[in-house]
């Protein structure tokens, strides 16, 4: 079954998201990037007063640069926060392999989400209807590289909030052949990029893990505003509650 996890940016969000039936609370500060990082002192708060009844999983930021040492460093400060998942931004970059290659260390202490951005070069063939021609070699071959160092998931994402949405950069064919390439790989899977209520139905049938979301839980769709009940709920009621069919949100995944 696939889960619903909502990006929150403060404990007050949190603790909504929690109450409203988010099943993966995902802590960020949307206003500083695509995977903009929380204050480490915010997380930790964010993590004690949710007290394990959902998983959590937090941004490092968004390191461009693809340095080594600088998100090692990164993933390690956040690791202390005590959040479940840690989140990493893997933009086209030719070290991307190498900070694969140098969190393997960490990835035995630590459960990582690659967060692959599908408008990125390395999984883009522009073309004028917007869409990609196809999944290039290496994303696989990525995703090959992270399951070796031991990542607990990836998914894929947008990196520019530009309007499209995740299903504009990448056919719904290419992202069932990512979600089952990954699962091969027993990575976690998941799906995000400025998802709207009506990409629900047809990313339910490829069977990601988790759906996330941000802008469409916000007031007026804005990824930078507050959570809105009446959005919140509007996604919420297009995903089966795990909780429906007997499965326990906090030990799902």
């Amino acid at each position: 079954m696939t889960a619903m996890l909502a990006s929150v940016r403060t404990l007050d969000e949190a603790l909504f998201a929690l109450e409203a039936g988010a099943d993966f609370v995902d802590l960020k500060e949307p206003s500083k990037g695509a995977l903009g990082a929380l204050d480490h002192a915010a997380v930790r708060v964010c993590v004690q007063a949710i007290g394990g009844r959902r998983r959590v999983s937090a941004t490092i930021g968004d390191i461009v640069s693809m340095d080594p040492r600088e998100m090692t460093a990164a993933v390690e400060r956040m690791a202390a926060t005590g959040v479940d998942y840690i989140k990493i931004g893997f933009f086209a970059h030719p070290q991307a392999f190498d900070c694969a290659r140098a969190l393997a260390g960490l990835a035995d202490c630590t459960q990582l989400v690659a967060v692959i951005f599908a408008d990125e070069p390395w999984s883009l063939d522009p073309s004028p209807s917007g869409r990609g021609a196809g999944v290039r070699d290496e994303l696989f071959t990525l995703t090959n590289a992270l399951a070796s160092a031991g990542f607990a998931g990836a998914m894929l994402d947008t990196a520019h909030k530009t309007g499209k949405t995740l299903r504009d950069w990448r056919k719904d064919g290419e992202l069932r052949e990512f979600v089952n390439r990954a699962r091969d790989h027993g990575l976690l899977t998941g799906l995000a990029g400025s998802l709207r209520k009506e990409d629900i139905g047809p990313l339910l049938t490829i069977e990601p893990d988790y759906l996330g979301f941000r802008g469409a839980l916000c007031s007026g769709s804005n990824r930078n505003q507050s959570l809105d009940a009446k959005a919140f709920a509007k996604i919420r009621s297009a995903i089966p509650e795990l909780v429906s069919i007997g499965l326990t949100p906090q030990f799902c995944f």
